[in-house]
């Protein structure tokens, strides 16, 4: 994907040198699924992504991962912009570039969840699971807290 412009001083690119790993960082740590997460996690999370990056100006102000085998399926999380930059389109702005990406075009499944973004996803197509029972899941919730001896 090429770097996408607006007018407003606003850029979007899946040009993984542009990632702020440290601003990233500084959000994710903060978030609600994903406090205390250590940089390194970040990093190694990064290198086995598809990732897309809102900027404005030369500051990152925006983030979506997405985790896939470029053929069957893929996982969208770590998707946010910064508050003082919300209400300007930019989340909706970041999900088309992520959507129309050439690499995840035709999988047989795109999984995500959130907590309080369902109307935004819901606009691309994102719905309850059809069959939640046969999803299973290893959840460790405090993780990044975990002090191992």
């Amino acid at each position: 994907m090429t770097t996408l412009t607006r007018p407003d001083g606003y850029s979007l690119s899946s040009d993984p040198a542009r990632l702020d790993v440290d601003a990233i960082h500084a959000f994710l740590t903060t978030s609600y699924w994903a406090t205390g997460i250590p940089k390194e996690v970040i990093e190694r999370a990064i290198r086995g992504s598809l990732n897309f990056g809102v900027y404005h100006k030369d500051a990152q102000v925006g983030f979506a991962r997405v985790v896939t085998d470029e053929a069957t399926f893929a996982y969208l999380c770590d998707v946010y912009v910064l508050p003082e930059h919300r209400g300007r389109g930019l989340g909706k702005w970041m999900m088309e570039a992520v959507m129309s990406h050439p690499s995840l075009q035709g999988l047989r499944r795109l999984h995500l969840v959130t907590r309080d973004a369902h109307g935004l996803y819901a606009g691309f197509g994102f719905k309850a699971l059809e069959t939640p029972d046969g999803h299973m899941e290893i959840r460790r919730r405090d993780v990044y807290q975990r002090k191992d001896d």
